[in-house]
């Protein structure tokens, strides 16, 4: 089977789900990384005092049931493939193009959304880059990810952080397939021509999978920060080269279940119900200078007057200056991991959050 032309004719299939199919066999090495089909903008332009010239991401839904199968024909196609294994193993993935950005590969104007598959004894190769990214572990077992030495194990719900400025590898050295889903800042580094990406590791690597060796133990950095209100002051904060992002790489998803549970019988916020939010332990601010990333109920969303229902590991993204409201129309709690590009805005003087209750009254959340 030729495997290019397989990706190909599978590409022009998922399409219509508002996916690219991502693998190094049809990768932007060998081709633009915007697609040259003559898609226009399904969500239409931006009107009035929003710039009416301007292309707007739009509330779109990614239902898991529809996008999922296409992992595993990505993986069923490098099965089979003409190609070295190499070029699927390193990236065999979807990326999720928001329907008003005219087929970018960004969900929204400052982020990018994959979602990836590692097979059993796959392994990206160790390198680094100037965007911040992070991974949500969907899967029960969630392979690992090894960032400055330190190798992180991760199980459903982690969330694992690989800065801006830092080394990392990940893989699978599992029996089973692992799923996550990667969030990157890459469109705005893109747009502010900050996108440096490196494969030269200055160190020793570890095999033909070009992996860095571990120098810490297991999770160092939870060890060092995972106790709330305590930092240590023996150490230096910084890792990489990034400047003011997160030295604690894993957040594990046990310990944010548990501590929801805790929270159960608050009342919580009349906007946002019980939310908690991941921190940069060493400053209390966001993990990231462009992103944040907190949790909070699920159920159906209301988005613009637009009634999005969803369920487990399904995506969706609300876009700027529209009123969004979640709704849990079931008795079972469920939790929601959101980014927000909120951060940066505050840093720019942009961000502005206004909440609507009840009796209509509107409020403005910001100070």
């Amino acid at each position: 089977m030729e495997a290019r032309e397989a990706m190909e004719r599978l590409n022009a299939e998922a399409g219509g789900r508002h996916i690219w199919l991502r693998t190094q066999a049809n990768s932007p090495a060998q081709r633009p990384w915007f697609r040259e089909t003559g898609l226009r903008a399904s969500g239409g332009l931006a009107e009035g005092r929003v710039g009416a010239a301007q292309l707007k991401p739009v509330a779109h839904r990614w239902r898991w049931s529809e996008i999922a199968p296409y992992l595993d024909k990505i993986a069923e196609i490098a099965r089979s493939a003409d190609v070295s294994p190499i070029e699927f193993a390193e990236r065999q993935q979807f990326l999720l193009t928001n329907p008003g950005l005219g087929g970018r590969l960004q969900v929204t104007s400052t982020m990018r959304c994959a979602v990836s598959i590692y097979n059993p004894g796959d392994v990206a190769p160790v390198h680094i880059h100037t965007p911040n990214a992070s991974r949500t572990i969907l899967s029960k077992r969630g392979g690992y990810t090894t960032i400055e030495g330190e190798r992180c194990e991760a199980a459903r719900g982690d969330l694992i952080l690989t800065p801006n400025g830092t080394w990392h590898d990940h893989g699978n050295d599992g029996g089973e397939p692992v799923v996550w889903i990667d969030v990157l800042d890459f469109p705005l580094m893109e747009f502010l021509d900050c996108v440096w990406l490196d494969e030269t590791y200055p160190g020793d690597t570890q095999g033909n999978s070009r992996a860095q060796k571990v120098t810490f133990p297991g999770s160092y950095s939870h060890t060092l920060y995972g106790r709330g209100g305590l930092v240590p002051g023996f150490v230096a904060h910084q890792r990489g080269f990034g400047r003011h992002t997160s030295p604690m790489f894993h957040y594990r998803g046990a310990g944010v279940m548990e501590a929801l549970a805790g929270l159960g019988q608050e009342e919580g916020d009349p906007y946002e119900a019980i939310t908690l939010r991941f921190i940069n332990p060493a400053t209390g601010g966001s993990v990231f200078p462009t992103l944040d990333i907190a949790i909070e109920g699920q159920g159906v969303t209301e988005i613009a007057g637009r009634s999005l229902d969803w369920q487990t590991n399904d995506i969706f993204v609300v876009p700027s200056f529209a009123w969004r409201r979640h709704i849990n129309q079931v008795r079972k709690d469920a939790v929601l991991y959101a980014v927000s590009d909120a951060p940066l805005m505050e840093k720019i003087g942009q961000y502005r959050a206004q909440g609507r209750l009840p009796d209509d009254t509107v409020a403005e959340l910001v100070p």
